[in-house]
Order: C-alpha cells, then structure tokens, then sequence
C-alpha cells in the first residue's frame, strides 16, 4: 500500500513507529489529527510529509461545515497555518500547502460540494505525481551504481518516506530491478533509528543486500575503501545547491570528501528552495531531548541529564557531487543546474 492515501474520507497512512516490530495503519479525519501524525513522525520523509499535507488541505475542505466555496477558503486558510507549522524544516510541506491554496484561489467553484472534490482530486493527482517523479529520480540515478559497489545510505528515503518507490532508496531499488549486484550499507540514524529500522525493513522485502552500521563507523568503512558511493535525501535544497537534511549528513559529506568517495543526494524538485540563497537560511527543526534520553520510552540516562535534539543539518554544496532531480543530475554549479531542474530543462 502507499504510505499515505485518501481512503474514504479520511487520510490513512502507514505508522512507521511501529515498523519493523509491526506494519500497522491509521485512519486520521480531523486536519488536527494530520498536523500531528506528521510532528510526532507517524508519517516522516519530505515528499510523504508534503502529499500527507495535501490530504489533510483537502481533509479541511471536506470536513468544513461552511456551506459557500467562500467558507471553505476560510477554513483553508486556517487549515494552512496549521499544517505549515507542524515540521518547518521540509519545504514540500509548505509547497503542497501552498499549492492547494492556489487551488483554492485559481478557480471559481459553484458549490461548496464541487469545491471539495476538487481539493480531494488535487490531492491524489499530487500523489500519483509523486511515485512517478519517485520513478524517474530512480532511472536517472541508477547508472551511478555499478555491480560491486557498496553504497552508504543514511536515514530512510525509501517507499516510506514518499508515497512510494522513494528517492535516494529509490534510486538503489532502480538498480536492483534492473539487474545491478551490490551492497548497502545503512547508518542507524539516531535517535530514532531510521535507517535501522525503516530502510533495512525496506530492503527486506526487496531482496536487497545490506548491514546496519552504528552511525559512527561510517569513517571507518570509509577509510578501509568499503564504500564506493554515498547516497542521502534532502528536506530542503537552496539555491546554491546547500541542502538540509536528517541530522548526520554532513558529516558524512566531509568523510567522503577526504576519502575521494562520490557523495550525492537525491530529491524532487519540489524540495528545491530557489528562494534561499544558501543554506544558512534553512530553518533547522529541534526536537524533544527525550527522543536522545529516552529513545522509544527506554531510558537510557537519568532524567535529569540534559540533551540536544536538532533534528537536521546542512551540507555545504561543496561537499556534493551531484543532485539527482526528476529532471536529471545537476552539477555543479548549482546556482544554474538547480535553475534549469527546476524549470524541467535541465536535460
């Protein structure tokens, strides 16, 4: 199933906090309910989170009691501030926002009815559009894979973190179809274990090979020529090609610059903020001190024993080779390739 849909009438989408333990879903019918589902990480990973917005938009539209189209914008608009501030990191959830309020404001409707099953209509055609930009990141990234290689993946990119098939998870499943051999190795990602969880999960039902790697061993594999390619996601690419992204990136960015490893990252262009100039401008989301002192409720430290919890980072675009875009690979420099991905002209 995918990871998030319409389902009549409410949103149902996969809780990847109980995954790999066990595969259970949620039906959710308030918008209130979406806003928290994707702050409290029931559904994570910026293009899910993006579609996951859309459909609590047209939640909003079809569980208004307004009687006008002029009523339902009000709740929209309500909808809007709500949803948008449920993660600030991710920029696909303020641009699926956004473009369902210019949905809203683009057309005249007839009936408040018409209205609503046209925000119900955008929001599927969003997520079908978002398995197939998934898809042809896949195609354009794959040739980056040659048989024998061992990738570096941090986090989760896969079907779980967009509708479906995934970006930088997704290009790795493009090459396992198209008959390519080769290992992943997956960063844990703490504090709450990603990729342990979410991607070796993933790769589980793909047939794909894999190790789990502490987060801190990366170095060392890398140093020991045990990875050829480092593959990561994006919450949030600027201008320059700087990019946020699950906390721990960066240093891997700079560990594969000093061992002359490809470092890449893989995200649609709706994750491309051309209205940032660099990356200094990315709003950085801290999470809870529990996640780091009590992981998954096991305490791991007394409780008075003080944390930090930023939950991204930002790698400088010095450090990446590449960005793999549904329109192809831009390279550097970003300022233009990102220009012409963006744009659909970049191949």
């Amino acid at each position: 199933m995918r990871t998030v849909d319409w389902v009549g009438g409410v949103v149902r989408m996969i809780d990847q906090r109980a995954l790999p333990w066990s595969f259970e879903t949620v039906d959710l019918g308030t918008v209130e309910e979406v806003a928290e589902a994707i702050t409290n990480m029931t559904v994570r990973g910026a293009p899910a989170i993006g579609v996951s917005a859309a459909f609590g938009m047209a939640l909003a539209g079809f569980t208004s009691a307004a009687r006008s189209p002029e009523g339902i914008r009000a709740d929209l608009a309500m909808a809007a501030n709500m949803l948008k501030n449920a993660r600030p990191t991710a920029v696909n959830l303020a641009w699926a926002v956004d473009t369902m309020l210019t949905l809203a404001d683009q057309h005249d409707y007839r009936t408040a009815d018409e209205f609503r099953h046209a925000l119900i209509d955008a929001a599927r055609s969003m997520a079908d559009a978002d398995v197939e930009i998934c898809k042809a990141m896949g195609r354009h990234g794959r040739e980056l894979i040659s048989d024998g290689m061992t990738v570096l993946h941090h986090c989760n990119t896969g079907a779980l973190a967009a509708v479906d098939y995934g970006t930088a998870l997704g290009v790795i499943r493009a090459a396992h179809e198209a008959g390519t051999r080769f290992h992943v190795f997956l960063d844990e990602t703490r504090p709450r274990l990603q990729g342990a969880r979410l991607s070796a999960w993933e790769l589980e039902q793909q047939g794909i090979s894999y190790d789990i790697l502490p987060d801190t061993a990366a170095g060392f594999f890398m140093q020991r020529g045990e990875v050829q390619l480092v593959l990561v996601g994006a919450d949030r690419v600027a201008a320059n090609g700087d990019f946020a992204n699950k906390i721990g990136t960066y240093q891997l960015a700079v560990l594969a610059k000093e061992n002359r490893i490809p470092f890449y990252t893989v995200a649609p262009t709706s994750t491309v903020d051309l209205s940032l100039a660099s990356g200094s401008e990315i709003p950085i989301e801290e999470r809870s001190p529990d996640e780091v002192t009590h992981p998954y409720g096991n305490k791991l430290v007394p409780d008075h024993f003080r944390a930090r919890n930023p939950a991204f980072d930002v790698t400088p675009a010095r450090y990446v080779s590449g960005i793999v875009t549904e329109h192809g690979i831009a390279r550097p420099p970003f300022t233009e390739s990102l220009q012409k991905a963006v744009a659909g002209q970049l191949l």
